[in-house]
């Protein structure tokens, strides 16, 4: 929780002295620099992104910044430029934003297993009509007959379609995975043990009738190649039907709901699995939901602990064997009476920190628009030089980065976002955006207001642990009324599906001339 926002009951006070006003300043930021690396520490989350019920993760003990830095850098230092006097040293710029660094968890080699399994089934398909047309040319060429013109054209046929397979099956089968499922997509088996059960089929077929009897008509050999890639494709067709166009059509509508602040979308999908389910939401999850902040979540927590540290019991008895229960009764009736005017608190509470958000938004939209403003300048008088003497625009924003570096973290302290942008990422935004002459409203946009979880570093998002709990089996397709959570180190994805209803349309034929009329009108009428 940013301390800087405390609350502030005197705001409502229009008598209050400036004195008073910078005394309670100095306080704030006494009281900042105790608790701010304490909520730094907290939103320290790295995790490793899969949709499948792995192990817990083990907090890690080396995750907690190496170099502790003053809170009030951004106060203490200046560094003189162009632009303005309240910038800094590239010294106290190296650790802006090393709270977010971390471990990061290595990739687990399990998830290429499916890819590995499909490439050698995908190399046993190929082999295997290949392998029928060569073997016959090995072990007995002296009796087989001769190919004819017939022969001839089910070679090509053949190679066509083999071609036809392998492109086919590269694009529908050869993917990255996107995440590692609990359990094993139920379609996709059956369609690699029907394949297996196909080529088993036909490698019988070819030793019982073929080589045992050393079969001479070659023609007839080929054609039987020729039917097992037909079959092949076939089967192709089925795995298309089953895997990409079945759940084309919406049958379910998903309401999910994020635990910790409620954030709700809805999301139509057809007939799939409840893993499969739970992956496409993860999907939407990345794009559609706004970062997960768990700072901002504290704020009710530390008002309802601050209510019950301020009561205290006094036993005038003496110690008794009911004393503590006793005591706990006490403490829930004064809190109870308290709880007619913690409205107020909140109200003054929430009145204050907005009023501070915006006043550190004016600020940063001031220095931005400086910072921007000295930009242009920088590039007209670059214009007039050589052609070698050019600033890069990763040069350009380093050099101005100073000048809005103390009112940007300022106001990410405020609204509690410290945790979500480095400096790195910083620069990194700001040099795209003098790249590509945007303006200081479209820099400051992803600052101003939070976006979807993409938006950030890939530490935020990108490994990520989930777990996929449900009462029903996650192989099991959806129906109305399933439930299943997709649970992650901070906050858990709450899923309830609804089947869409039947729709039904009737028609109501209007006449084309029974919404005509005649205006007549008469001769006395003065028109």
């Amino acid at each position: 929780m940013d301390t800087d926002s405390i609350h502030s009951g005197y705001s409502h006070h229009s008598n209050r002295s400036r004195g008073s006003n910078k005394q309670s300043e100095r306080s704030s930021r006494d009281r900042h620099k105790s608790h701010s690396r304490d909520s730094s520490s907290r939103s320290d989350k790295n995790v490793t992104i899969s949709a499948s019920s792995a192990q817990p993760q083990q907090p890690d003990q080396g995750s907690a910044p190496t170099d502790a830095q003053d809170d009030n850098w951004g106060e203490t230092t200046t560094a003189v430029t162009g632009t303005s006097d309240h910038s800094l040293s590239q010294e106290d710029l190296a650790g802006f934003g090393k709270e977010t660094e971390g471990p990061v968890e290595k990739l687990n080699c399990v998830r290429f297993l499916p890819l590995a399994l499909t490439l050698v089934l995908g190399l046993l398909v190929l082999v295997t009509p290949l392998s029928f047309l060569v073997l016959p040319q090995l072990m007995w060429p002296e009796r087989l007959q001769a190919c004819g013109t017939a022969c001839e054209g089910l070679f090509l046929s053949l190679a066509f379609k083999l071609l036809i397979l392998l492109l086919a099956g590269w694009a529908l089968f050869v993917r990255p995975a996107r995440a590692s499922l609990p359990r094993i997509a139920v379609f996709r088996a059956l369609l690699g043990l029907l394949t297996l059960l196909l080529l088993l089929s036909y490698w019988l077929f070819f030793g019982v009738r073929i080589l045992d009897s050393q079969d001479e008509n070659y023609q007839g050999i080929v054609q039987f190649a020729v039917s097992l890639v037909d079959a092949l494709l076939f089967i192709h067709y089925l795995a298309v039907v089953l895997l990409e166009i079945r759940h084309l059509q919406p049958c379910f509508s998903l309401c999910v709901v994020r635990s910790t602040d409620g954030e709700t979308h809805h999301y139509n999908l057809g007939q799939l699995s409840i893993q499969r389910a739970a992956l496409v939401i993860l999907e939407h999850y990345y794009k559609d939901f706004s970062v997960h902040n768990p700072a901002l979540l504290t704020a009710a927590k530390s008002r309802a602990a601050k209510h019950l540290a301020g009561l205290k019991v006094y036993n005038v008895d003496g110690a008794g064997s009911d004393a503590a229960t006793a005591q706990s009764r006490a403490k829930i009736a004064a809190a109870a009476r308290q709880r007619d005017t913690s409205h107020n608190e909140l109200y003054y509470e929430e009145a204050e920190h907005e009023r501070r958000v915006r006043k550190r938004r004016a600020r940063l939209v001031v220095a931005v628009e400086e910072a921007f403003t000295h930009v242009r300048r920088l590039q007209e008088e670059e214009k007039k030089k050589p052609p070698g003497d050019e600033m890069d625009p990763r040069e350009a924003a380093q050099a101005i980065f100073p000048s809005m570096a103390r009112a940007l973290q300022k106001y990410l302290r405020t609204t509690r976002q410290q945790h979500c942008h480095s400096m790195d990422s910083i620069q990194a935004h700001l040099a795209f955006c003098i790249t590509n002459n945007m303006t200081p409203k479209a820099f400051l946009e992803s600052y101003l207001m939070a976006g979807p979880t993409l938006q950030y570093t890939r530490e935020c998002w990108q490994t990520r642990q989930w777990t996929l709990i449900s009462e029903a089996s996650v192989t099991s397709p959806l129906r109305h009324g399933s439930e299943f959570q997709l649970k992650s180190s901070d906050f858990s994805l709450v899923v309830t599906s609804k089947a869409i209803p039947h729709l039904k349309l009737s028609e109501e034929y209007v006449h084309p001339k029974s919404h005509k009329f005649v205006l007549q009108l008469q001769s006395e009428t003065s028109v």
